[in-house]
């Protein structure tokens, strides 16, 4: 659980889902559902603005009863984002989506946007590392009981 959250970057990619923070509540469902991702994170230029969730939608566009075609996506977004280093390990990414409820940290380095560390990304990265350790003891089992 030590791994760095770099690691689990460049297994996954680089892909980042940014929307400028000129756009419509309708018009980020519409990115986030073209690319089958629970969130997109507004850009104001190059500087991380918020980040806007599936959450967001249900809780403050839904539940507020407001006409997401015409709410401006920086009236409803998370404009307070809790962001991580490359360096954070796994395990303190684990213990910040646990302690805080999120499910998407942006992972940023000098300012600088380097990708998206989702709780789906953690938990495959940790069943897989669970396989692997899995199939290195079977295999240490066998090998040492044969004759």
């Amino acid at each position: 659980m030590n791994t760095s959250i770099a690691t689990l970057l460049e297994q996954k990619g680089g892909a980042v889902f940014t929307i400028p923070s000129t756009v419509t509540v309708a018009e980020a469902v519409q990115e986030m559902n073209t690319h089958k991702i629970g969130s997109v994170l507004v850009m104001n230029g190059l500087r991380l603005a918020g980040i806007f969730t599936e959450r967001d939608v249900l809780r403050r566009v839904i539940g507020a009863d407001l006409d997401p075609k015409f709410t401006p996506i920086t009236k409803v977004m998370s404009d307070e984002v809790l962001t991580v280093g490359p360096a954070t390990t796994v395990q303190q990414v684990m213990d910040i989506f646990t302690d805080k409820r999120c499910r998407h940290l942006p992972v940023v380095e000098d300012g600088r946007l380097l990708g998206v560390i989702s709780i789906g990304d953690v938990s495959r990265w940790v069943a897989n590392m669970d396989r692997v350790e899995a199939e290195s003891l079977r295999q240490y089992i066998a090998g040492g009981l044969s004759t």
